[in-house]
Parts: C-alpha cells; structure tokens; sequence
C-alpha cells in the first residue's frame, strides 16, 4: 500500500488541476490528451461515462507517452480489471465499496476512492487508504466542509471533483488537506466537438498555473 500511495501523491501532487475527461468520440482522445499535456497537465483522468472510454484509454497509453492517463467512474471490479489491461495508471472511483477494495489490494495500480461523509472518510482511513476523492464536492459541502474536516482527520488528503469551477477552485486549493482538484472545465465539450486543441491547451496552461 506505501509504494501505491507514493506513486499515487506523485501523480496529484504534479499539478492543481486533475482533467476529468469524457470521451464521446474515440478519434477525440489523442488530440485533447496532447494538448492537455502541452499545457502543462499530463495526469488526466477518463471517465468511464462512454462506451469508448476503454479504447480511449488504451489509445492514449500508447500514443501519448507524456500523458500519465487514469480511469475514472470505476464501479466494479471489472471495470478495474479492463481500465488497468488498457494501461490506466491510476484507479478512481466516485465511492468505495468491498468489491474495489478487493480489486485494488489485488492490483499494483493505486486506487483513489470516493467519500462524502465523515463515515465514509473513516471507513476508507480503516482500510489504510489516506488518499481520497471528494465527490460530488460542491453537493456535498464544498470548501467549507473540507475545512471542517482538516483537523479532526488531519492525516487525510483530498482530490475534490464535482462542481468545481474556476469561480471556486481557489477555495479549495487553499486548503491544508487539498492535494489538488478535479475538474471537467479545461477541457469543455463544444471545444472538444470543435477540435479547438489550442483553446483546451490555453485552459490547461491557466489551470496549471493556479495555486492555493
């Protein structure tokens, strides 16, 4: 669990903004991978929201070698199984349950997991995990909540997505128990369907240059 959670801070802690990705058509995936990587954001996270969001991943592995590519909306086992065989390098999931965590104590890839509540965030902290997503952030309590968190679980770090914006992503990052967000803004969908690279470049070098 130690070498997985290292890797895993690695990869949150190289930039404040973890792209999350949904990707309708398969020939998009190259081109937004690159261009998120030429602005500055090489970790991104597909969601598993498209019926080619499997083949997306692999193509990426494969051809864009600077790209550190994720699954997210991992929800079984299965799923878990196909986004590593793919070449996921990284696990997210929305939530946790006894299924992932078996998965993800099986794989050598590091799991990100999904909490929302103080129950949740304790379950997972029992399991060894220190590391989590928050989600769905803003619904969820937002900033505030994450604030409320800090001290009476100071040793847990948080990914918040969901709801995250520009407006409010300076809230978040300002937290000590932020590592960094996750957020679908820098790369919106009428760039993408318009195959505006420049534009979501742009985006990603705006994101990468935030701070907390």
């Amino acid at each position: 669990m130690q070498r997985k959670d290292e890797a895993l801070l690695a990869i949150l802690e190289g930039q404040p903004v973890m792209p999350v990705l949904k990707i309708d058509r398969l020939a998009d995936a190259v081109p937004l991978a690159q261009a998120l990587v030429r602005g500055g954001l090489p970790a991104i996270e597909i969601t598993l929201r498209t019926p080619d969001a499997i083949d997306a991943i692999r193509l990426v592995s494969e051809e864009v070698p600077d790209a550190i590519v994720g699954a997210g909306t991992i929800l079984t086992a299965r799923d878990f199984s196909q986004a590593v065989s793919a070449g996921a390098r990284f696990i997210v999931s929305p939530g946790i349950t006894q299924e992932l965590l078996d998965a993800a104590s099986m794989s050598e890839v590091p799991f990100l997991p999904g909490a929302a509540t103080p129950s949740e965030v304790m379950a997972a902290r029992e399991e060894g995990y220190r590391l989590l997503k928050f989600f769905p952030a803003e619904q969820a309590g937002g900033a505030p909540f994450l604030k409320a968190l800090a001290s009476p679980l100071a040793t847990i770090r948080f990914c918040p997505t969901g709801g995250v914006s520009p407006k409010n992503v300076g809230d978040y990052l300002s937290l000590p128990n932020v590592i960094c967000v996750g957020g679908s803004w820098v790369a919106p969908d009428k760039e993408i369907a318009a195959g505006n690279w420049a534009a979501i470049e742009e985006l990603a070098r705006q994101a990468r240059a935030l701070k907390g």
